[in-house]
């Protein structure tokens, strides 16, 4: 007989590897183990919506005809590793080869390589460009630029695409009519919340026991964790909240930590939903006039664009990617990112809301947590290890050329053209959080004054040999140079005691 292994983030029927066994005469194994759930203090939630869903997936696939060897992680005999487990189980059952997918992590694959296992490797179909096809378009380019790549992706699968090969609209991307500040009054749908059944209830009192010691609340687990409930969370979000995406999906609001989002990507990160079905049924709801253009292709641009680009990017440059530190950043991550307790408003609600929920959506990740890291020299690896703990939907393949390239500027510039950082004006222009923020917003070198305003103009003096040559930051470069040297002399002293104060622990 042969086994197949199944990972928790390989939740799919069609994975490639359940492809190429018989359920008839082979074996599922699918393993909860302490290793994957400590490797980082991952969220409580997150463990939750792990071992949840791989629990409802192994009585789906019994249900189907499989022969399934499910290890629960107070299971006797579990050795907390999945190297160990391929170990066990393949002596206890005589499995002459185990057939496995293509891992999410580098970390994890490599040791399933290094491990002495009969496996067979089978290619991750779920993503629809594949690692070899990415290293040969990669091959072909001196820049690596997403536009690029998400052009050739729009081409090939026909999404958004005119009968004539030309794009939807007459134009390739929209992304200069999704960056609307949300209207006042305007708010976003209701959010759409999951009961728990027995299966989950169980695994919340397993990981309340079993990992207290982590950052995050636990209590309120609502998330889908079947293939039914992903789907009802999905229609939810085009029936209610795809119109919308498109003008708003850069806004941010007190209270709503949702908005027009859809929430899907820790089921679609788990195996949960399908990629190309995602796709299509926007595709179908522009071509049938239920949403707007730049909805339509800002979302799918997120999809086949960025989400299959990273992808590649991640397996291209791995493991050397994982320790780049361009800019030379030496500060530790302070100590609010664990707790949420700073005065800076917008910071306390992406970080409160982070460690509430195990969501942020992208431009809170970008532009609050992840501006202010870049901002203030945070080492990358620190601020990566955050970010791969606190969210739901964090898998390596996905958080780290997310954070270490376009957060970070990590790479010097592989990932992104230039680094994203921002003043506290953008994050003013974009939310309503400064409204209720102890700093004001329009302050620069006072007491008082918001600390993304000085910390930005602080980053861009010290890398100013590094970063001066990029054409995309020639404009702000020449108004640092419009300022007097006093006022220069301010900002630098207003950021450099504020970097003091994240290096004696003091909360800002």
């Amino acid at each position: 007989m042969r086994l197949g292994l199944v990972l928790g983030d390989q939740l799919s029927f069609d994975l490639a590897s359940l492809a190429a066994l018989d359920p008839a005469r082979d074996a599922v194994l699918m393993a909860e183990v302490e290793g994957e759930a400590r490797y980082v203090p991952h969220h409580p939630l997150k463990i939750v919506l792990i071992f949840s869903a791989m629990r409802h997936f192994a009585q789906a696939l019994r249900e189907r005809g499989w022969q399934v060897h499910y290890v629960e992680l107070d299971a006797d005999g579990n050795s907390g590793s999945i190297v160990g487990e391929l170990h066990r189980w393949q002596h206890a059952l005589g499995a002459t080869h185990i057939h496995l997918t293509e891992c999410g992590e580098w970390r994890l694959e490599q040791a399933l390589h290094d491990a002495a296992l009969p496996l067979v490797w089978h290619r991750d179909t779920r993503f629809l460009c594949s690692r070899e096809a990415f290293a040969r378009w990669a091959h072909e380019r001196r820049q690596l630029r997403m536009e690029h790549f998400y052009r050739g992706m729009r081409k090939r699968t026909g999404l958004l695409m005119e009968p004539d090969g030309s794009p939807a609209g007459g134009a390739w991307n929209f992304d200069g009519e999704n960056r609307k500040p949300l209207p006042r009054q305007l708010r976003g749908p209701f959010a759409a919340h999951f009961a728990q059944d027995g299966i989950t209830a169980a695994v919340v009192a397993l990981v309340r026991r079993r990992f207290s010691d982590h950052y995050g609340d636990i209590d309120g687990f609502d998330y889908p964790v079947t293939h039914a409930e992903a789907h009802q969370l999905w229609q939810h979000f085009l029936d209610f909240g795809l119109a919308a995406f498109g003008d708003y999906q850069d806004a941010m609001a007190e209270g709503e930590p949702y908005l027009f989002h859809a929430r899907i990507s820790a089921a679609l990160n788990i195996g949960l939903l399908d990629v190309r079905c995602l796709c299509e049924e926007v595709d179908q709801a522009w071509r049938e006039g239920r949403v707007p253009l730049n909805a339509a292709e800002g979302f799918i641009r997120q999809l086949i664009g960025w989400r299959e680009y990273v992808h590649g990017i991640y397996w291209l440059r791995m493991p050397e990617y994982a320790g780049l530190n361009h800019l030379g950043n030496d500060r530790a991550l302070p100590e609010f990112y664990w707790t949420g307790r700073t005065r800076m408003r917008c910071m306390e609600q992406a970080i409160g809301q982070t460690l509430r929920l195990g969501y942020a959506h992208h431009i809170q990740r970008l532009m609050v947590t992840g501006n202010f890291a870049l901002l203030a020299g945070i080492v990358p690896t620190a601020i990566c290890e955050w970010y791969l703990a606190v969210y739901m939907d964090a898998f390596d393949w996905v958080e780290l050329p997310n954070t270490l390239g376009m957060v970070m500027h990590a790479d010097g510039g592989y990932l992104g053209s230039k680094p994203y950082c921002a003043s506290g004006r953008y994050i003013q222009r974009m939310s309503d959080h400064c409204k209720a923020c102890s700093y004001k917003v329009d302050h620069v070198i006072e007491d008082d004054a918001c600390p993304f305003n000085a910390l930005y103009w602080h980053f861009l003096i010290r890398h100013r040999p590094l970063l001066s040559t990029n054409p995309r930051l020639t404009l702000v470069y020449r108004s640092l140079d419009g300022m007097t040297a006093s006022r220069r002399d301010a900002v630098w002293q207003r950021g450099q005691a504020l970097l003091a104060q994240l290096d004696a622990r003091q909360p800002l």
